[in-house]
């Protein structure tokens, strides 16, 4: 499939650059996708909940009532769960949520998440290019430019630039990515994806090794 290549006004240079079917033209894996998108959103969570257990509760030992004949449940110290202000049976401990997913599977999951953004005329390609400072009314010119400043847009570099990252980070609609770092979630979430035309070949360099 071929995209035009536009420049950072918005305008078309009449050159078309070739996307590689196997990456933006396979057919989308959705368990593939909800996998993936599952195991990132896994590895975002705190994991440190935690409750006090009857061994962590600061209290007397003593036994408060009988064992048997008080017409209630049996209970202990006063550290007992059934007793307001006593320790929580079965509670939250610190853990760990993430989970290991296969690299076939993860790179299946990113094809198929930019093969969606294809089929949904939600990818563009621009020229490459780079601030001398950041700036961000830079960025926003841009965007207007490209007639994106009602969609939350996700661009594209093949390395990390500084300038174009700080330019781009007070806007909300407005992100970074570097292509060798892409994964499904932000892709996904991306309502436009505006992908520099040397990013093409970083992204074929990650997900067809």
């Amino acid at each position: 499939m071929e995209l035009s290549v536009l420049n950072i006004n918005g305008e078309d240079t009449g050159r078309k650059v070739e996307l590689n079917d196997s990456i933006f033209g396979i057919e989308p894996n959705d368990h593939a996708i909800y996998l993936s998108v599952k195991q990132y959103m896994a590895a975002q969570r705190q994991g440190t909940a935690k409750s006090k257990e009857r061994s962590e509760i600061s209290g007397s030992t003593r036994k408060l009532g009988r064992q048997k004949g008080g017409g209630g449940a049996r209970r202990g110290d006063i550290n007992s769960p059934l007793l307001v202000g006593g320790a929580r049976v079965f509670g939250p401990k610190p853990r760990d949520y993430s989970f290991k997913l296969n690299k076939k599977v993860s790179e299946l999951a990113r094809k198929s998440a930019l093969s969606y953004k294809v089929r949904e005329n939600a990818l563009l390609v621009i020229e490459d290019f780079t601030f001398d400072a950041p700036k961000t009314k830079q960025i926003v010119s841009l965007v207007n430019n490209l007639k994106l400043s009602e969609k939350k847009v996700l661009f594209v570099l093949p390395k990390a630039d500084k300038n174009v990252f700080l330019s781009a980070r007070n806007l909300e609609r407005t992100n970074v990515a570097i292509a060798s770092d892409l994964n499904t979630y932000k892709v996904l979430d991306a309502g436009i994806l505006v992908v520099l035309e040397s990013s093409l070949s970083a992204i074929d360099a990650v997900l067809n090794k």
